[in-house]
């Protein structure tokens, strides 16, 4: 017996198992209940605060699927906008090279480059917590699809005179 316990190793096995089997899928029986995950940004790593709703979200879900419910925790990630552009800038910077001279087209590669890194290190630092997402339908704030349902909304609620525009 080791003298000293592992966990690390312990939890990677265990989690990579519930992978496998498909325990964070959604079921096609049960009341639907879902949550969705407030989406961090892609700016770099997590921090205390998201492990502190991520433990709140994971003790919900667990439970609706221990009860029999059928349960999705949507993933996703969110584009941070400005925030991005400017952690992509000063990591060119570092490498010597301006933005003004990358030009548009090559800098938006370089974002869509930084968005694949950090969302992989993000979902690494959400699985080494345990977390019991949905991992086969992520879900990004620039992705076509999401982007379109964002218009689509923006544009319902201009039409019912619930949002306006104007200049302050």
């Amino acid at each position: 017996m080791d003298k000293v316990f592992d966990h690390q190793a312990l939890e990677s096995q265990h989690y990579q198992d519930w992978q496998t089997r498909g325990c964070f899928q959604p079921k096609s029986e049960g009341t639907p209940y879902a949550i969705i995950l407030p989406p961090p940004n892609v700016t770099g790593s997590l921090h205390m605060g998201h492990g502190f709703q991520l433990t709140l979200m994971d003790a919900l879900i667990r439970y609706q699927r221990l009860i029999g419910k059928n349960t999705v925790w949507q993933t996703g990630l969110d584009h941070a906008g400005i925030a991005t552009q400017m952690v992509v800038e000063r990591r060119l910077k570092a490498q010597g090279v301006d933005k003004a001279t990358l030009g548009r087209e090559k800098f938006v590669d370089e974002v869509w480059q930084w968005k694949s890194q950090s969302a992989a290190s993000i979902e690494s630092q959400f699985k080494r917590m345990g977390a019991s997402l949905d991992w086969d339908h992520p879900c990004f704030t620039l992705d076509p699809k999401v982007n379109q349902a964002v218009m689509e909304v923006f544009e319902s609620l201009y039409d019912e005179g619930l949002i306006t525009r104007k200049e302050k």
